[in-house]
């Protein structure tokens, strides 16, 4: 099976050579810088608008990295709440995703808070609200206690696995936190997006609890970035990076688990991934002053409450085809009524049948 990084005599001395990565921590620092810049010129509506679209695609994509699919709509009212936003067709959210949009607010919106053991556990409990994963009772709110066997992330079939990391032994997790949050609070010395690069790879490996410690992670790398932002506001999200990138992230990941304390390459992967990140908050910055002029243009429309929740909906990137039967579901109403909606809309030059029709007829916004 090998050695793994935590089983080396000066663990966790981690080392890295500066000149390596100082041109992409750089373009990182610059790029955050420009896109603060740019969304502090925006009015405050917008600014919350990006803000929600961030945080919702950042509790979305950190689920799915983890093969969780969550309910969008769910997800971004949940987040709404918190915020003590008023969101057009606001709906009721389930407990498991209230708990992870609890975890990912806290971690963002209260940033300079200082990281305790205590806070983790409230953040695993949220989480996990029956104290189970799936169908299995798991230990929620403490360290993991390895009572069937070693943590391992194993693939392959039974008979046939392969051990990819083996995380320490259960009865070192305490002094292993204990070690890493003083570090996390007090380390003042290294560059916060360092820092974060240096939190991530550290916590997963100490790999503290049973289940969710991915997620975690995440939101603690969160909240590092936001510190280095010196802002609670988010408008990027590298949980949505990583998940574009997840095959490599799995990979740098494993090489350097298992290699020396010199984790350049690790922290070089990071800030490509976190560089990639920022750059794709274009489109979501496009999407928001897309929609702010959607509304401004049509400010003097006659449009009903069904007719702005529906418009919403495909201004916040519809999923799959618009038709008068999924109207008539999303709005609540008959199809009858939803067939007077659209046509209504229609008549408005606001929405328009898609040209590439099939059996049923779908509808966009008119371009």
């Amino acid at each position: 099976m090998g050695t793994f990084i935590h089983q080396l005599t000066n663990w966790p001395h981690f080392t890295w050579n500066i000149d390596d990565i100082v041109n992409l921590l750089s373009e990182a620092r610059n790029l955050q810088g420009r896109l603060l810049g740019k969304m502090e010129s925006l009015g405050f509506d917008l600014r919350n608008e990006a803000l929600l679209d961030t945080l919702t695609l950042d509790v979305l994509k950190s689920s799915e990295i983890e093969g969780e699919y969550l309910n969008p709509e769910q997800v971004r009212s949940s987040i709404a709440r918190r915020l003590g936003m008023e969101i057009a067709g606001s709906v009721d959210s389930d407990r498991n995703v209230d708990g992870v949009v609890e975890m990912m607010v806290d971690a963002t919106q209260n940033c300079f808070k200082p990281l305790t053991a205590e806070r983790l556990f409230d953040w695993h409990a949220a989480l996990f609200p029956t104290g189970r994963s799936g169908m299995y009772k798991i230990i929620v709110a403490d360290w993991r206690k390895d009572t069937t066997g070693p943590m391992q992330v194993v693939s392959g079939a039974l008979g046939k696995e392969k051990v990819h990391f083996q995380a320490p032994d259960s009865i070192l997790v305490e002094k292993e936190m204990h070690q890493l949050l003083d570090w996390f609070n007090n380390n003042l010395k290294v560059d916060l997006v360092i820092k974060a690069a240096i939190a991530h790879l550290w916590f997963v490996t100490i790999h503290p609890f049973e289940d969710g410690n991915g997620r975690i992670t995440r939101a603690l790398t969160d909240m590092l970035l936001a510190q280095s932002d010196k802002s609670n506001q988010r408008f990027y999200s590298m949980s949505a990076q990583i998940r574009i990138e997840r095959k490599e992230y799995y990979e740098i990941l494993e090489k350097t688990q298992k290699g020396n304390l010199d984790i350049t390459e690790w922290i070089q992967w990071f800030l490509t991934c976190l560089i990639n990140a920022l750059k794709s908050t274009d489109s979501l910055l496009n999407r928001v002053l897309f929609k702010a002029d959607f509304w401004t243009k049509h400010a003097g429309v006659l449009i009903n409450e069904r007719q702005k929740k529906l418009l919403n909906k495909l201004l916040d990137g519809f999923e799959g085809k618009l038709t008068s039967s999924k109207w008539a579901k999303i709005a609540k109403c008959s199809k009858d009524t939803a067939i007077r909606d659209i046509n209504d809309l229609i008549d408005k030059n606001i929405l328009q049948k898609e040209a590439a029709g099939g059996r049923s007829t779908n509808y966009e916004l008119k371009k």
